[in-house]
């Protein structure tokens, strides 16, 4: 393995915040536009909020995980990586089941599964990340 990539460890990270970006871009982009539903019904400013809140996160998500990364592979590797997330990410989306209530409240797991993954990236990405602590 290290004579593919020396540091997997990262490599695995990056896939993890990836796969995140991935299917979250996939979510928030179904949600557009904002103004209806598929079924033609109006949505409340709460889910638009939500909308909104899932798109920011999903923004700095994917530029952290961009820079982390660049800053800490190879560059085939992140290539590779990324074209496979690319490849596969909406497969894993149509598999997706989501067992929880209505729109707002996978809207609000959404965002607690992007904030935990920006808090993560934070950690783990200190020295490479602008924004990290």
């Amino acid at each position: 393995m290290s004579s593919i990539e020396p540091n997997w460890l990262s490599l695995l990270w990056f896939t993890l915040f990836a796969a995140i970006c991935g299917i979250s871009l996939l979510i928030v982009t179904g949600m557009f536009p904002l103004g209806h539903d598929p079924e033609g019904r109006r949505r409340s400013g709460l889910t638009v909020l939500l909308v909104l809140g899932n798109a920011a996160l999903l923004l700095a998500l994917a530029i952290g995980t961009g820079i982390y990364g660049y800053n800490e592979l190879r560059w085939s590797s992140l290539v590779a990586v990324t074209g496979l997330i690319i490849l596969f990410a909406p497969g894993l989306f149509e598999e997706w089941r989501w067992p929880i209530g209505g729109i707002r409240t996978q809207l609000a797991v959404l965002v607690g599964v992007q904030a935990l993954a920006l808090v993560t990236l934070s950690q783990i990405g200190g020295t490479v990340l602008p924004f990290a602590s």
